[in-house]
């Protein structure tokens, strides 16, 4: 009999990269998704009809009862979240309801529906914020510098007190930042090579960013969400730090993709103060050595070949529009 998981925020970048994932490996695969007027089904629209669609939302418990009653499933990837940083401080109460006590809610669904349920919790490296130690592992303290990364640190100890509490298989991925063509236009990554795509069609001239002096771990989604499936399938539930060991800065991420497409980034990035963070997170650098020694995982692709395949994704979109 085939094995069955739940994904919560499976239309997002990493919940269809991970659908695709499990079906693959023989999955039947249920997404949790919040309902909307306009359901926004593009990024799973091409296996739409190998999944199965269940109405739930993170505010609801009673609906995360039926989601998981429904769907049976072996596995629960809590990927939903309100996820945008920069969101968060304009609905600090919204991401703490639903990043923060949506996880509570998910786990005390998985405990009286089926508490053998496996269970992941997508926490994040913004948990560091003003990091204590470069590089950042599943030893270092947490310095939340945003009303995303403290919902993130209630969720990620709210996951580690079940798995303590009630015996339950429950496992935190601390992804650090992870991008793909599929990431959301608002996240600065996608915003600089949408960007560099409608500078080279000549549909706009000026790309304006914060503080391009940022550093972070980038990576790439695919390459992440085997990582989530791994956590699940040792023998023992444990907590594990998903990153490349590499930090860049966020103007170096712009000069490769202007590169691309034989531009200079010094000729269309401007400065604008609208785009600082009100508490700056400088660096992320992450060191994933516990994964590469227990799950036998390392990421398999470079900023570079990243950076290219999301400008290239992006090109193509602006001209075929």
């Amino acid at each position: 009999m085939a094995k069955s998981a739940l994904i919560t925020g499976i239309t997002g970048q990493d919940g269809s990269y991970l659908a695709e994932l499990l079906l693959a490996k023989g999955y039947k695969v249920f997404g949790a998704v919040r309902r909307l007027s306009t359901p926004n089904y593009s990024r799973i629209e091409h296996i739409r009809d190998q999944i199965e669609i269940i109405d739930a939302d993170l505010s609801d418990q009673l609906s995360l009862i039926h989601a998981i009653e429904r769907s049976e499933p072996c596995e629960v990837y809590n990927l939903a979240a309100q996820s945008f940083v920069a969101t968060s401080w304009q609905q600090a109460i919204l991401t703490g309801d639903c990043t923060g006590l949506g996880v509570t809610r998910m786990l005390e669904a998985v405990k009286i529906v089926d508490p053998k349920i496996r269970f992941y919790q997508a926490s994040s490296s913004e948990m560091y914020g003003k990091v204590r130690e470069t590089p950042q592992s599943e030893d270092t303290p947490f310095y939340p510098r945003s009303p995303y990364a403290v919902a993130k640190v209630y969720g990620h100890y709210i996951t580690l007190n079940y798995r303590e509490s009630y015996g339950m298989y429950c496992v935190s991925g601390i992804l650090f930042n992870h991008e793909s063509p599929r990431r959301g236009i608002e996240f600065v990554t996608r915003k600089i090579t949408d960007a560099v795509a409608r500078i080279k069609v000549g549909k706009q001239k000026h790309l304006l960013l914060g503080n391009t002096d940022a550093k972070r771990d980038w990576g790439f989604a695919k390459d992440y969400v085997e990582a989530m499936w791994l956590m699940l399938q040792q023998d023992l539930p444990d907590d594990y730090v998903i990153a490349t060991g590499e930090a860049h800065s966020v103007e170096e991420f712009c000069r490769l993709a202007f590169e691309r497409v034989g531009l200079n980034y010094k000729d269309h990035v401007k400065t604008d103060e609208r785009f600082m963070r009100p508490a700056e997170v400088d660096l992320l650098c992450g060191d994933a050595s516990k994964a590469h020694r227990q799950l036998g995982w390392k990421p398999a692709t470079t900023l570079k070949e990243l950076v290219h395949l999301m400008t290239d994704a992006d090109l193509e979109l602006q001209r075929r529009s």
